[in-house]
């Protein structure tokens, strides 16, 4: 019951067990108006090494930029009070991204205005790349974990 370090309006337990946000509606909407969503990706368990590449062929990965990541304050929380590291953040938390779309290039921005008129966040924060070897994700820049 006490307030959320990150989120004073709300308690710590509120905070910590807010529902999971639905995508179905705005997924389904770009994808039947685009023609140009190729896959999705839910970010739960496991987070971005494990659910993206479920997403894609074998043949493929995803570069991440992780300076276009918005962090959540929840998890800069988690982050700093657990001295979790980055990379066992994105291994196990969604960071705030919990839906990836991947699209065809020429039809991204008309995905991202489908997505944004149907009430989500969207961002563009990386594209998809052939694949080498284990690692299916890779990244650069680095999150912003730090309140």
């Amino acid at each position: 019951s006490d307030p959320a370090p990150f989120d004073p309006a709300h308690s710590l337990g509120r905070a910590l067990l807010k529902p999971t946000r639905l995508y179905v509606k705005s997924c389904l909407a770009a994808i039947r108006t685009t023609g140009g969503v190729k896959a999705l990706a839910h970010i739960t368990g496991g987070g971005f090494p494990d659910n993206i590449p479920r997403a894609l062929p074998k043949t493929l990965g995803a570069h991440i930029d992780l300076a276009q990541v918005k962090v959540l304050p929840v998890f800069r929380w988690l982050a700093q009070t657990g001295g979790i590291a980055m990379h066992e953040m994105l291994r196990t938390f969604n960071c705030g991204i919990g839906m990836i779309a991947v699209a065809a290039p020429d039809k991204a921005d008309e995905v991202l205005r489908v997505l944004r008129e149907h009430g989500e966040t969207a961002m563009p924060i990386g594209h998809v790349v052939p694949a080498q070897g284990e690692e299916r994700v890779t990244y650069s820049g680095t999150l912003e974990l730090s309140q």
